[in-house]
């Protein structure tokens, strides 16, 4: 099987926004979303960038992005579930493959070492 981190990163956020569907919207749910949204989706946004990177500055640029942007969203799915008893599993799942992604851009970007 081809493991394919592109499409992992832009089904989560596709995910996310299909989550986010259900939550209902309110005062404080409403800022929490569109956190979450803007998050999420910068991932995989992020990743074709790196991937498309004119140096390797660059791509290590776009991954600490990646990296950074994946851990925020653990951060807004935590207040979600606080919020929205009723949606912490899925919160839940949803972290635990934010983490997953953390922790692979993580790798990514202590692999891609600059020289000097």
């Amino acid at each position: 099987m081809k493991y394919d981190l592109e499409e992992r990163a832009g089904k989560f956020g596709e995910n996310t926004i299909l989550f986010v569907k259900g939550v209902k919207k309110d005062d404080i749910n409403w800022s929490i979303i569109i956190q979450l949204v803007r998050s999420s989706t910068s991932i995989g946004a992020n990743y074709m960038e790196a991937n498309a990177a004119s140096s390797k500055k660059d791509f290590r640029n776009k991954i600490s992005i990646c990296r950074k942007e994946a851990n925020e969203s653990k951060h807004w799915l935590r207040m979600i579930a606080k919020t929205n008893p009723e949606h912490d599993n899925t919160c839940r799942k949803m972290w635990k493959e934010s983490h997953e992604l953390t922790l692979i851009f993580s790798k990514i970007f202590k692999n891609s070492q600059v020289k000097n």
